[in-house]
């Protein structure tokens, strides 16, 4: 699959429609985070101090916090992980996570359509109608579990002729 990268103009235009202003670091951020979907911050830092070098971690943690609150990016939070941000958004995606090198890849809402699981209340429950199911999916991808197979020691009761 071929990666999108919007063009600034498109993203100048994201920003005014969530009422924003269109900013060299606003655009700096969203390009760094869309070029580099699943960043941490720390990734954003180090890809925006490419384009401005002088920009201070603080500015560019108000920029991803800015643009999560406005709708143009999304915070993950994946476990055993700082958050992560993404400007794949209102789609309810969903993210596998591998337990092994800590990639993540995107997955598609089960269903087609937000929120994508319909909950079994409780008994005495309060329920409330249910916008956005944030599923994380765990488990071991193809390269670690290739590199796992590889690496693994062949035990000698296992080549020993009997």
């Amino acid at each position: 699959m071929t990666e999108h990268i919007a063009p600034a103009n498109t993203w100048a235009a994201s920003l005014r429609s969530a009422g924003r202003r269109v900013t060299k670091q606003r655009l700096a951020v969203l390009a760094a985070v869309e070029q580099f979907p699943h960043s941490t911050a720390d990734d954003v830092v180090t890809a925006v101090r490419a384009e401005l070098a002088d920009i201070t971690v603080q500015s560019i943690y108000v920029v991803l916090s800015d643009l999560t609150v406005s709708g143009l990016l999304r915070r993950i939070e994946t476990p055993n992980s700082p958050a992560r941000y993404e400007t794949r958004v209102n789609d309810n995606h969903h993210h596998a996570v591998c337990t092994g090198c800590g990639r993540i890849e995107d997955v598609d809402c089960a269903v087609g359509h937000a929120p994508c699981l319909t909950p079994a209340w409780s008994p005495g429950s309060r329920q409330m109608t249910i916008q956005i199911a944030d599923v994380v999916y765990q488990g071991v991808c193809t390269d670690c579990r290739e590199s796992s197979a590889e690496n693994s020691p062949v035990l000698p009761e296992l080549t020993e002729k009997h």
